[in-house]
This record gives C-alpha cells, structure tokens and sequence, in this order.
C-alpha cells in the first residue's frame, strides 16, 4: 500500500457518527494523523450519539467542540468536510448517502451495509461524487509487516502465489450463555462472523491475492439461540463459515472465520504459497512476518521496523511493537491523502463492494459453486 506525501493544505472540519470502540479509535486517529505525517490539524467539529447526554460527554472525552443527538445535524454541518461513521451496521447506508449527497467526505467502518443491496446502492451514489473519496475501515491492511508482505509477493520474492490459506476466529460470541442481541439479527446486524471478521480476511486475501473467479461454502451457527429477557431468541446470522476458493490468476484459496472459537482473540491468520518460497502472517503477533525460500531450512522471522512501510513515521527503532491503533492513523492519513487528489488507496466503497459480493456469496453458497 503506497504512501503520499500529499496531504490537505488546509485544516478540515470533522465530524464523528457513532462512539464506542471504534469511535475512539477514529477520534484518536484524527487527533494523531498531524502530530505523526504532519500537514494540518484538523478541526473536531462535531460529535453525534444516541443521546444528548452521551453525545456531550463523549463530545468534551474526544475533543469535538459541541454535540448533537440527530446524526443528520452533523452531515448537514456546513463547517465539517469529513464524516466519520462508527454507528451500528444497520445506518451505514442511510448516513453515508445522506453525507454525499451533503458533499462530505466519508471514513465508514466495515461491514459496508446489512446487504449487497444497499452496497451495491451505496457504491452507485459514491460514483456519482467523484470529487468526494470514500473509505472503508479496514484497517489491518495498514499494519507495516502487512504492506512488506504485500511489496514482497508483487515483487516476485516468493515466486508466482500458487494458495492462499486463511483464518479469522475470534471467541467473543463462545459463551451460549452471552445474550442476545441485535448484532445477531439480519435486519440489526447484518451478516455475522462473515460481516464482522471474514471481510477483514477477504480484504487481506484480495489485497495478496487479486480477484475471485469463484467459490463454495457453508455456514453454521453454532448457538441457535441466546437468553434474552424475555425468553431465548433465535440467532438468524452465522457463528462460522468455511469456503474454497479459486481465483481469477488459477491459484487455490481457503477461508474459514468463527466468532466461536475458543481461546481465539484476534487469530487473522495467512499464508501465501508460492513457486519459490512461503510468507506466514498472524494478527495476534502483528509484528513478525515469516518468509521461507527455496534453499533455505525453514523460515526466517522478520520484525517490524522502519524499514517496513509507515513504522518510522511512528518509531525509529526496530523491534518497538506497532499496534492497532497506529494502523487507524495510517488509515487517516491515505483518507487525507485522497482527499488531496493522491491515488485513492481504499478500500474505496467500489472497491469495499467487490469485498462484500465475495462475503455474500459464501452466505448463501450452502455447498453451491457462486460465480463471481
């Protein structure tokens, strides 16, 4: 993933959708992206969450200068030009058209929308602002072991990738006696495992990789119901999926994600075959890339450091761990950059769709070969 030097000459107005985990870590971005690549800082303008009362108090936490609980008040602000969206799976698409069609820039956090429908709608209104750069936030592609890994196979350093293998679980959704919750439904939630960490994988695997031709798979949910006040109710999206792959270059791929696999935290999990050697990767030790050749014994362990893509701008010292929301910032900054008229990085919302058709399609594989 390329980096620019182009950034914005002036400072813009921000405005933040949504608090929560990944709020934070966009309010933490925007307030870091200067002091790291430098260029202006930008204004936090506004802030908006469910409530007056904790859109006020996340407002004065964050830094934004005022608050509002009507999300549409923040699109519309004639003081802000980037829009933020941290909000639950089911508003993506109705803020982030209402911020285009405002004139706004956008940084939305993945999944793209509840269904390829409202992706595929939502990418037809993005290309309808060209001047406006879109962005999804899938910020593992930012971590610097993962842009060498990428500068390596596009180099050629491991020969023609011939397999991608590949791995998401986490165990937050183990317990069957964790409630239920929208995030289980299709209308709240969207997808499930798949929309939550399989897109994550698929953004990786593409990125290495290039297009999908096709694939099967099958999903499962593992815990059919949940407890809930009033009675167990039915989880609707999956718990796991699994899928084969095959590529439009010829090379073989597998996929699996789970959100129910115990003792898993963050195991985003890669491997890229190759004519002449083999590049592991694994998320929960972001900061080591192992690469074989042929000729050699094994594989050779390789730390971060500055001479990885972004890690200098952060630390000039090999070894000093890069961690996740360094990668938030980095994503800032290649937002900042398109905005500025550098090559748009993404993944852009046409580019974040061709994520989703892939995650879809296993959705509803059940055993079927989708084309696609």
């Amino acid at each position: 993933m390329a980096t620019s030097s182009i950034l914005p000459d002036r400072p813009l107005g921000i405005a933040l959708i949504g608090t929560g985990f990944m709020g934070k870590c966009h309010a933490m971005a925007w307030r870091n992206v200067a002091a790291v690549f430098g260029g202006a800082h930008h204004r936090l303008e506004i802030l908006s969450d469910a409530t007056p009362e904790s859109a006020e108090s996340y407002a004065r936490q964050f830094g934004f200068s005022r608050s509002t609980a009507r999300w549409q008040e923040a699109v519309a602000d004639p003081n802000v030009d980037v829009i933020s969206i941290t909000a639950p799976n089911g508003m993506h698409r109705p803020m982030a058209e209402a911020a285009l069609e405002a004139g706004k820039h956008v940084w939305l956090e993945k999944p793209m929308a509840l269904t390829l429908k409202d992706a595929e709608a939502m990418a037809a209104t993005a290309a309808r602002y060209p001047g406006q750069a879109t962005m999804l936030g899938y910020n593992y592609l930012r971590s610097p072991a993962f842009q060498a890994a990428r500068h390596l196979i596009g180099d050629g350093a491991i020969g023609r990738p011939l397999a991608f293998r590949g791995v998401y679980d986490e165990d937050y959704s183990a317990d069957p006696l964790l409630p239920w919750s929208w995030r289980m439904t299709h209308e709240g939630g969207g997808l499930g495992a798949l929309g939550d960490l399989g897109c994550h994988l698929v953004s990786h695997m593409l990125a290495l990789m290039g297009p999908v031709a096709d694939v099967v798979a099958q999903t499962q949910v593992a815990i059919p119901t949940r407890p809930s006040p009033d009675g167990p109710k039915p989880v609707e999206n999956e718990d796991s999926a699994m899928a084969l792959l095959r590529f439009t270059s010829g090379a073989q791929g597998s996929f699996a994600t789970s959100r129910v696999a115990r003792g898993r935290k963050c195991r985003l999990q890669w491997e890229v075959h190759g004519q002449d050697g083999t590049i592991v990767f694994d998320q929960e030790n972001m900061n080591e890339l192992w690469v074989h050749k042929t000729g050699e014994a094994g594989f050779v362990r390789h730390l971060s450091g500055p001479d990885q893509p972004d890690f200098a701008a952060f630390c000039p010292a090999p070894g000093h761990n890069f961690g996740f929301n360094e990668q938030k910032v980095i994503e800032a900054r290649d937002l900042l950059a398109a905005i500025a008229g550098a090559p748009n990085v993404g993944p852009d919302f046409a580019h974040a769709l061709e994520i989703e058709k892939i995650i879809h399609a296993m959705a509803i594989s059940n055993g079927a070969v989708i084309r696609l």
